[in-house]
């Protein structure tokens, strides 16, 4: 249903090569050689990402590299996602954690029973919006008028498309929507794409890296119900309510590697490329210091999740007619932040 499940599908033979490259080590090395196994005393988390390993995810890297996870009674495990989402996983219990998007929840908060909740914002507002050339001239959503976009022939995803076009003045009916999952951005931008949906902090920084000038357009600027949480960090209900003490000493050790990402972007990018070194390093680095100042931005916490903006977004779905009826305030608590 979700353009991330579709890229998890796409890419599934991507996804094995990575598998074990943020795997937590169950065992440590000592001077002789020999294998030290994890003390007893910390409990074993599993965290499963909604990708492979990017800077959206470095502060766990850091957290995991510096030893904050173990100072906070927790042997951590990080794992790639299956194919349907890291969401199910969390949901059936085979995770504590996992990573996902407000776009891609609502589907689980219209569900009878819920049992997953966001307990943190990893990024405080949506970074991503549509990607162009230059040269192509497209400097607002109406210029989009005439050009090839690539969609995933998503529903949500089209009717974000139409809203912000049609907000600017243009008729979406003029744009010319091509199906292609794009996974080389600054290829197809020179080929035959015009536009693409990206979050720019990795794929935007990529086109720069190779070279390009581009033009753009944040869904949060057009439209304010599209600044949504994009990603957030989820937890399964039952250890919510089972262990809340290990989560919330998750969530700490957490928000002490996103706090050193955020003060010493460079040295994060390291430790990331240290952690998993199968990543572009130039591309880690400027992707790193672009993010430092969106972790946080304007609010004192990290991960806090403003209820406001939460459930704009979902009204935005009911109201269009994309899902049932979220109630206020459903999937998401800040309580297990210090």
């Amino acid at each position: 249903m979700f353009k991330r499940f579709l890229a998890l599908t796409l890419t599934s033979a991507m996804l094995l090569s990575f598998a074990a490259c943020g795997d937590n080590k169950a065992a440590d090395t000592s001077k002789d050689g020999s294998a030290n196994e994890t003390p007893k005393d910390l409990k074993k988390v599993t965290l499963v990402l909604d990708w492979t390993p990017n800077t959206n995810h470095t502060g766990f890297y850091v957290a995991l590299h510096e030893g904050y996870y173990e100072e906070a009674g927790i042997d951590l495990n990080i794992i790639q996602p299956p194919e349907d989402g890291a969401t199910m996983m969390v949901a059936s219990g085979n995770a504590e954690f996992g990573i996902d998007f407000q776009d891609y929840l609502a589907p689980v908060f219209e569900e009878d029973e819920i049992k997953v909740t966001a307990v943190a914002a990893l990024i405080q507002h949506n970074t991503s919006g549509i990607i162009s050339l230059k040269e192509d001239g497209i400097t607002s959503p109406k210029g989009l008028e005439g050009k090839n976009y690539a969609t995933w022939e998503l529903p949500v995803e089209q009717a974000m498309i139409k809203n912000i076009v049609e907000a600017d003045g243009g008729d979406y009916e003029k744009v010319k929507l091509i199906p292609e999952y794009v996974t080389d951005e600054a290829a197809a931008l020179q080929q035959d794409i015009d536009a693409i949906w990206v979050y720019y902090a990795w794929a935007g920084i990529a086109t720069e890296l190779a070279g390009l000038d581009t033009n753009m357009i944040y869904f949060k600027d057009i439209t304010p119900e599209f600044d949504y949480y994009s990603p957030v960090i989820i937890a399964n209900n039952e250890f919510l309510k089972n262990d809340p003490e290990t989560a919330k000493a998750f969530l700490s050790a957490t928000k002490k590697g996103y706090e050193y990402a955020i003060e010493n972007p460079d040295g994060a990018a390291e430790i990331l490329c240290e952690e998993v070194p199968e990543l572009d390093k130039e591309l880690v680095k400027k992707s790193q210091e672009w993010l430092k100042d969106q972790y946080k931005a304007e609010v004192a916490e990290w991960g806090y999740i403003d209820k406001e903006r939460w459930d704009s977004f979902y009204k935005w779905l009911y109201d269009n007619g994309l899902s049932k009826e979220i109630p206020s305030g459903t999937g998401f608590t800040n309580d297990y932040l210090e």
